[in-house]
């Protein structure tokens, strides 16, 4: 282990927030995003760079890593709000395609809900609605928004200048580093005992 022990629920954060951006790729896809080999081979090399940058900044410092997908998701909600502003009434006449009637509306929404760590627990769940296209790009722009809360909060949580990203149920799901110390003390001592 790399000391990283704390960390299972994020990861879990992680995969709601990977399968979020999937869904926002299927919806681009779904409006002709992919047709030409050109733009697909683009995004799959600038997203294995963003990997592996992504990599290396979490190795050397994971606020780094944080703060660089931070920047990124900034400018993501930032790109979509213009977009939005400058397309609304065209955008309000298009139907949804979909996959993305599927992704907001239809679907399973437990990651949907899960990598929405700016929400309490006791808020309700954000169900946004999906009935034309200027709803799909603000929804998108909103998820944006949420990631850029996650990673910003990730951030500051392993600088030590903030609290968990994690909410407080899934917090304790794990215990913490002083419970899992007392507990393997006991093991040994019975281990101890038994080989005697």
């Amino acid at each position: 282990s790399l000391g990283w022990w704390r960390t299972p629920q994020l990861r879990d954060i992680h995969n709601a927030e990977e399968l979020n951006e999937l869904h926002h790729l299927l919806i681009m896809e779904s409006l002709g995003g992919n047709s030409s080999w050109f733009d697909r081979l683009l995004a799959r090399t600038a997203s294995v760079a963003y990997y592996w940058v992504v990599v290396g900044l979490f190795f050397s410092d994971p606020r780094l890593a944080y703060n660089f997908s931070l920047l990124v998701e900034e400018h993501a909600y930032v790109t979509y709000a213009q977009f939005i502003d400058e397309n609304a009434e065209v955008l309000r006449r298009i139907p949804p395609p979909p996959v993305a009637t599927r992704y907001y509306v239809d679907g399973d929404l437990y990651y949907f809900d899960k990598f929405q760590t700016s929400r309490k627990a006791l808020d309700a769940p954000r169900r946004p609605p999906c009935d034309n296209m200027l709803d799909v790009f603000r929804n998108i722009r909103d998820d944006e928004f949420e990631h850029v809360i996650t990673m910003k909060a990730c951030q500051e949580w392993w600088g030590g200048d903030g609290p968990s990203p994690i909410p407080g149920a899934e917090q304790r799901a794990f215990g913490n580093r002083e419970e899992w110390l007392k507990w393997s003390a006991e093991v040994n001592a019975i281990a101890s005992v038994a080989r005697d």
